[in-house]
């Protein structure tokens, strides 16, 4: 099935009104007052879906009340843009139930990473609308995240040049994960795809996979040992060799170590096996995940990733 044309919503003004949803996990009171401050001190109007305090195991309720507040945002006039609350698990249920034909003609900003992974490729798959792999609503805000946030939703340029974040430099004198690494060096061009890699790995083969072909495909993911991170890759590079793909951007891998006493490789030695064998530039340790100081990608938009300036340049606004 080819891909629809692209897509983009409209930009953010200030004022607006921002749709909350809780699409994937659980959340708690403090967590929907948490994201309520954070939309206004944006100077944004919160809506509140109207199933944010349901509960279903450890999902937000079941997937018909996630859908009701999914459906009801994207068909909300007065809603400029869809922000989830948090990730968690549970978004994957949602994806044979949109109706993408209705999201295309109502197209607005979604936000959201981690398990929302699966809500973006869905719907950059089915309706062609450039989404928003960015910081949660419930995150605390770092300067960093939010100005780049802010610049990509409300400042749209013909191009836009992102550099990676100096906290995360410092971080990576005692954390090593964050540090920066080039693999493969060069330059690649390609439209942006990917977010977590469970979630990228486990839609591998099905009508919602990514497509990486010509793409710069970026993956992150948080507390998976690397045997895990290793096994997801294979999954992917077994539906979709790697060198198809333009470039390949890792992002902060947070708690991916091996478990104490465990004879096993480093994060490091175990992407390293799937990138060094590439001819397209990879590199990783770029400020994006799980992390505070994160950029935020327009998914299915050109960019420009350069190893040694090490920045990514979007070459086209993600917002009309």
């Amino acid at each position: 099935m080819p891909f629809p044309p692209p897509i983009k919503p409209r930009r953010l003004a200030p004022g607006d009104t921002v749709g909350l949803i809780t699409p994937a996990g659980v959340v708690t009171q403090d967590t929907i007052d948490r994201a309520v401050a954070h939309v206004e001190a944006l100077g944004l109007r919160p809506k509140l879906g109207a199933h944010l305090n349901a509960v279903h195991g450890n999902y937000a309720g079941l997937w018909a009340q996630r859908m009701i507040d999914f459906n009801a945002m994207f068909r909300d006039p007065e809603v400029a843009a869809i922000w989830a609350i948090r990730g968690g698990s549970g978004a994957l249920q949602l994806l044979p139930h949109i109706d993408y034909q209705m999201v295309r003609a109502h197209p607005k900003i979604l936000v959201g990473y981690s398990d929302l992974t699966a809500l973006h490729l869905a719907i950059n798959r089915h309706a062609g609308l450039v989404t928003f792999h960015g910081p949660l609503a419930m995150s605390t805000p770092s300067d960093y995240a939010t100005r780049h946030l802010l610049n990509v939703l409300m400042d749209p340029q013909p191009e836009y040049v992102i550099p990676m974040a100096a906290e995360n430099a410092q971080r990576s004198l005692t954390a090593p994960q964050y540090a920066t690494r080039t693999v493969v060096p060069g330059v690649a061009t390609g439209r942006l795809t990917g977010g977590n890699l469970a979630l990228v790995a486990a839609l591998a083969g099905t009508p919602y996979a990514a497509d990486i072909r010509d793409s710069i495909l970026f993956l992150e993911d948080v507390n998976e040992e690397p045997y895990r991170i290793d096994r997801m890759l294979m999954q992917l590079q077994m539906n979709q060799p790697f060198g198809q793909a333009a470039g390949i951007m890792l992002g902060v891998f947070e708690g991916c170590t091996p478990a104490p006493g465990e004879s096993a490789l480093t994060l490091d030695e175990t992407t390293d096996q799937h990138l060094r064998p590439l001819s397209i530039p990879a590199v990783t340790g770029w400020s994006f995940g799980h992390i505070r100081d994160q950029f935020t990608l327009p998914m299915g938009i050109r960019a420009r990733l350069d190893t040694a300036a090490q920045t990514l340049t979007l070459l086209e606004a993600g917002v009309s």
